[in-house]
């Protein structure tokens, strides 16, 4: 099975891709859903994070405080380094398993759907690396749609990420997600180039 990497700043517009691609075949790995199972209650990597950002990103019951994690996490870009020096080693080894299932499956193509691939040890797991791009404007407006957070909120996630440019210099591929542009159309594209 051939793997690839799908990865850009939030709010570009990932998921449109990822789900354009699933639909055409590929087996499609949600980092996120990865990363909501590492840092499940009572997990090594929920431990950790405790003792690095305060045992009260914990609830009453253990479970994680996501929102209060996020506006530690993403508050500088050490922070964010540490969240991912936790939990990017469990992560792996889940993408593995979920690679391997793709594999025992039949599936020929197996997409890694993930924010911070290109700091990740996963990133070695990947043919190529397929890059989302989106102006600013545009991304906050998703991101205070799509997760309900104040305008603030939003834009220390963003200033918390690499730039535009980090990303594009480390892309093999480039799917752009913003008008006059239209990512399914450039995701076929690159579906045309695989399959040639």
């Amino acid at each position: 099975m051939r793997v690839f990497g799908l990865t850009g700043q939030t709010g570009a517009g990932k998921s449109t891709v990822a789900g354009y691609l699933s639909k055409r075949g590929f087996f499609v790995i949600d980092g996120d859903k990865l990363a909501r199972l590492v840092t499940r209650k009572g997990s090594p990597a929920l431990c950790e994070l405790g003792t690095r950002f305060g045992k009260d990103i914990l609830f009453e019951d253990g479970s994680l405080d996501r929102k209060k994690l996020a506006s530690r996490a993403f508050s500088s870009k050490e922070n964010t380094a540490a969240l991912n020096a936790i939990t990017h080693p469990y992560i792996d080894e889940l993408f593995r398993n979920e690679i391997e299932k793709g594999t025992k499956a039949g599936f020929e193509y197996c997409l890694i759907d993930a924010a911070a691939l290109l700091e990740s040890p996963s990133r070695k797991l990947c043919e190529k690396i397929i890059v989302v791009v989106c102006p600013e404007s545009i991304r906050l407006e998703r991101l205070l749609r799509r997760d309900n957070i104040t305008k603030k909120e939003a834009m220390l996630r963003m200033s918390a990420q690499k730039s535009e440019e980090y990303y594009i210099a480390n892309a093999d591929i480039i799917i752009r997600n913003y008008p006059p542009y239209d990512a399914d159309s450039e995701a076929e594209s690159f579906l045309k180039e695989v399959s040639a």
